[in-house]
């Protein structure tokens, strides 16, 4: 009589194992987007203010030097914004790509799980053939006892 194969479970816990990483993954990927998009704001914002400060000062005077640094600075964040949306299509396009490793993860449960199944039932099967034979067997030597008696 068959049993239960043990691979399948051990297969099975391996593909939960790859689709618990995956998903790990993919929540630090999207905290990862998360920050970026935030950082991006606060630069933009900051760069902003900045300029505001630059056109508020119509008729004051600002010193060379200070005129100088502020433009340098705002070339700083400038500089930073565009290296920030550069990390956040890179963190995006990572997104991405975990996310098809998780539904490559999910599928290999799925068909895990699944033969898991398949295997179960072909040995429900069996037992139910094994104790079928037996009864038939049973009631053959019950019919042939009756008949000597």
């Amino acid at each position: 009589m068959r049993q239960a194969r043990s691979c399948w479970p051990v297969l099975v816990n391996k593909a939960e194992d790859a689709l618990n990483t995956a998903q790990n993954e993919l929540t630090q990927a999207l905290e990862l987007v998360r920050q970026l998009e935030d950082s991006h704001q606060r630069l933009c914002k900051l760069y902003d203010e900045y300029r505001l400060q630059e056109q508020s000062r119509d008729g004051t005077v600002m010193g060379m030097q200070a005129s100088m640094n502020h433009r340098q600075f705002m070339t700083q964040l400038l500089g930073l914004q565009q290296r920030v949306l550069m990390d956040l299509g890179k963190a995006q396009t990572s997104v991405t790509q975990i996310r098809k490793k998780r539904l490559q993860a999910e599928i290999e449960l799925h068909k895990m799980q699944s033969l898991v199944e398949q295997d179960n039932k072909a040995v429900a099967q069996d037992v139910k053939r094994h104790e079928q034979k037996q009864m038939d067997e049973l009631g053959v030597r019950q019919f042939i006892l009756g008949m000597q008696n």
